[in-house]
């Protein structure tokens, strides 16, 4: 206990406050307590001013602090740059990641062997060139905080050196020079096999991803002392470097081998002759070319003129298909009503009672005695009417038999009554053969091409022209026209033909003029032919 007099008047004593001795006590007290330092007396003591790290390698940051204080409950930071860009973190006896900046992440570890006595240790693995650049480690207590900052250098000892051969130049040989993975940017140097630097003719530094650099760098090398080139490349950082020698035979070198003429020779020749291949190569694609250039010309002209005559052929055919449709219409003018005749029908044919169509028996009686020849190889009847002159129309519906046949023939005593054919011909028939074989015997079969399948057809007679036309009723189309010399009366001409192979043999039918509408296709009007063609078949004989 230390005591202090202290002697003051009444007028001092009620100026001062009455804690004055107390504060005065207390502070004496902190001044003089023995056993604990000063944190005034207590630094951070780092691994250094500066630290070289190899890199992929690992590099130790080492801190402690002055005293042997125990620092397991401190709060340790390692930072670079900043306290915000976070290396590693001890807190609260344990480390968090959550803060550390991405690029540290996986790559360091923390040695706490030594932390009761305020040594710790911090490890960083896979060194790269970015982590280059300043480091610092602080601790943290409720009476403390202390730092220490070093910087961290980053060296990259690259690959060997790798010479090649790039070829003849400038009357020397050129030589390459390349190497990767130096950091910082290295330095490149040709000498001779007496030491003397050799001026490159180029040289490239490139940096890659990972912040390394790679050197490419060439020289010519020439007649003389320059046979033996070494290249070797420096780390300026390390001062350590690597270095490669090549020995150049003089049969390379210009001017030094007395085969030297005659390489050159041979290898002129050999350019010579490659340069003549590719001008016959050249030549013979040009010819190739030119020779394609001129078929496809000509192909071009084919076609131009295939192309107009289908224009031209086009045209005259909608020329005659009006053509025809015009004499069509005008054939109209001239219709007649025509009936059939049943005493001219023969027995296996049946004719409706009105006289307008014909088809026929499903089972065609026997022939008695007496009957008509005609019936003998004619399955046929003919109209009632009798043309001796003038000109006459009229439609007759075939619809969908697979045969038939229509026109006119002669007749062997004209005026009515039962009619016989004349058996020395005189027919101008046109028919259908098993579905799609459209012919006209003229006298001899002829056969027709029809753009739309008629499904009635237009018979016209002009007697005194000696012409017998068919119309496609379905288009207006012209078909066919008989010409020749009518010398006797004629009637209508119609034959159902027994045995139709169609599925809808429909009757031959009498259309009633005038006809104002005109007939369109149905839509199958272009069905392919089932039935084949039979020549051999002895009704066809007969038409």
């Amino acid at each position: 206990m230390v005591n202090f007099l202290v002697s003051l008047d009444s007028s001092q004593r009620e100026s001062l406050p009455s804690s004055l001795f107390f504060h005065t006590y207390l502070l004496l007290l902190l001044l003089l307590r023995p056993g604990e330092p000063n944190s005034e007396e207590i630094t951070v003591i780092g691994p250094g001013e500066s630290i070289l790290a190899l890199v992929g390698e690992e590099v130790e940051f080492q801190c402690q602090l002055s005293s042997s204080l125990d620092a397991e409950h401190m709060e340790i930071l390692w930072f670079r740059n900043r306290d915000s860009d976070v290396v590693h973190l001890y807190q609260e006896r344990q480390e968090l990641y959550s803060r550390q900046m991405a690029q540290f992440q996986n790559r360091t570890k923390l040695l706490k062997e030594h932390i009761a006595d305020g040594s710790v240790i911090l490890q960083l693995h896979r060194v790269v060139p970015s982590d280059e650049g300043r480091y610092g480690c602080r601790f943290l207590s409720s009476d403390f905080s202390g730092e220490a900052v070093w910087e961290l250098e980053v060296a990259g000892l690259g690959s060997d050196p790798h010479i090649s051969l790039e070829g003849f130049k400038e009357g020397g040989i050129q030589l390459r020079c390349s190497s990767s993975g130096w950091y910082p940017k290295p330095k490149a140097q040709w000498r001779d096999r007496q030491g003397q630097c050799l001026p490159p003719e180029s040289e490239a530094i490139v940096q890659d991803a990972w912040g390394l650099f790679g050197l490419e760098t060439s020289v010519v090398v020439r007649v003389g002392a320059h046979s033996n080139v070494s290249c070797s490349i420096e780390n300026p950082l390390l001062i350590q470097k690597k270095e490669f020698m090549v020995q150049i035979a003089d049969i390379f070198l210009p001017g030094t081998s007395p085969w030297k003429t005659a390489f050159l020779g041979i290898l002129v020749g050999l350019l010579l002759i490659l340069a003549l291949l590719m001008i016959l190569v050249l030549y013979f694609f040009q010819k190739q070319r030119r020779s394609q250039e001129k078929l496809m010309k000509q192909a071009e002209k084919e076609q131009g003129k295939f192309i107009a005559q289908l224009e031209k052929l086009q045209m005259e055919l909608d020329w005659r298909r009006a053509e025809g449709q015009a004499e069509w219409r005008a054939a109209q003018q001239y219709a007649v009503d025509v009936t059939l005749d049943p005493a001219s029908a023969h027995p296996s044919l049946e004719v409706s009672k009105d006289g307008k169509s014909v088809s026929s028996r499903e089972a065609a009686p026997s022939l008695e005695a007496g009957s008509p020849q005609r019936f003998a190889g004619q399955t046929c009847v003919l109209s009632r009417e009798r043309f001796s002159g003038g000109r006459h129309y009229w439609e007759v519906h075939v619809g969908r038999r697979s045969r038939w046949f229509l026109g006119a023939c002669l007749a062997a005593v004209p005026g009515p009554g039962p009619a016989r054919l004349s058996p020395a011909g005189g027919y101008w028939v046109m028919g259908l053969w098993n579905g799609c074989e459209y012919f006209v015997l003229d006298p001899h079969r002829v056969a027709l091409t029809l753009r739309v399948p008629p499904r009635r057809v237009g018979v016209f007679l002009d007697w005194e022209a000696g012409k017998l036309s068919f119309f496609n009723v379905s288009d207006g189309s012209h078909i066919f026209t008989f010409t020749d010399t009518f010398s006797g009366t004629l009637c209508a001409y119609f034959r159902p033909r027994a045995h139709d192979g169609g599925e809808r043999p429909d009757p031959l039918t009498i259309c009633p003029l005038p006809v104002r509408e005109t007939c369109v296709p149905e839509e199958d009007d272009y069905d392919t032919c089932v039935q084949p063609y039979e020549p051999s078949d002895p009704a066809l004989g007969l038409w």
